[in-house]
């Protein structure tokens, strides 16, 4: 939506149900298309960006913002593996000015609290690509970008959620982010405010990590 309101066409996959993000982006006036496709599969990086470019003509900007939390080898599939096959996908056909934006976490960075060591291990891992693919894709003028979230009220982990209290006490600002503070950030750095930052990892996490 953030794009979209920045004047984006955007393109969405999805593994259950995109009916409202695509109602949403069409009521802003930008073109919308969703693909059915799952980021731990990678086989189905090429075919859906191979369909956005048919689509629309060019791609511009990626975002890798799928993510899981849970059983280990399902968190590599979709956190790190199909981060790096989207962004493998989309190297083909951004242009000069491409951007790659991959949403980490503030668990990247820091590790706070006990008992996410695995989830902490694959947004490491995210960091890594999004540093090494920023000096790779430079000489082509892409650049590459982080953005690592804190608590964020989503259905993943909701501000009322069992978990947030011990949350909310690390925090200084005393609150979970709303996603579209966090949108915002993704949607400057993919705009012309980004074009000089690369290979770097912004924090959105109410200083957290301070």
């Amino acid at each position: 939506m953030a794009l979209a309101e920045r004047g984006a066409d955007v393109a969405v996959t999805y593994k259950q149900d995109a009916s409202a993000v695509v109602e949403a982006v069409k009521a802003t006036g930008r073109r919308v298309l969703a693909l059915r496709a799952d980021a731990a599969d990678p086989a189905s990086a090429e075919p859906a960006v191979r369909e956005v470019v048919e689509h629309f003509g060019a791609l511009d900007v990626l975002v890798n913002n799928a993510g899981v939390a849970g059983d280990l080898d399902d968190m590599w599939a979709v956190n790190v593996r199909g981060a790096w096959s989207y962004a493998q996908a989309a190297v083909e056909h951004l242009p000069s000015g491409g951007r790659i934006v991959n949403i980490g976490s503030n668990l990247g960075d820091r590790v706070p609290f006990p008992g996410i060591t695995a989830y902490a291990m694959t947004k490491f891992a995210v960091t890594g690509m999004t540093r090494g693919l920023a000096r790779d894709l430079a000489p082509r003028g892409i650049t590459v970008v982080q953005v690592d979230p804190g608590s964020t009220d989503t259905d993943m982990n909701p501000a009322d959620g069992p978990n947030a209290p011990g949350q909310l006490g690390l925090i200084p600002l005393g609150r979970f982010a709303a996603p579209r503070e966090v949108a915002a950030v993704v949607a400057d750095l993919a705009g012309p405010s980004g074009a000089y930052v690369t290979g770097a990892s912004i924090r959105v996490d109410g200083g957290i990590n301070a």
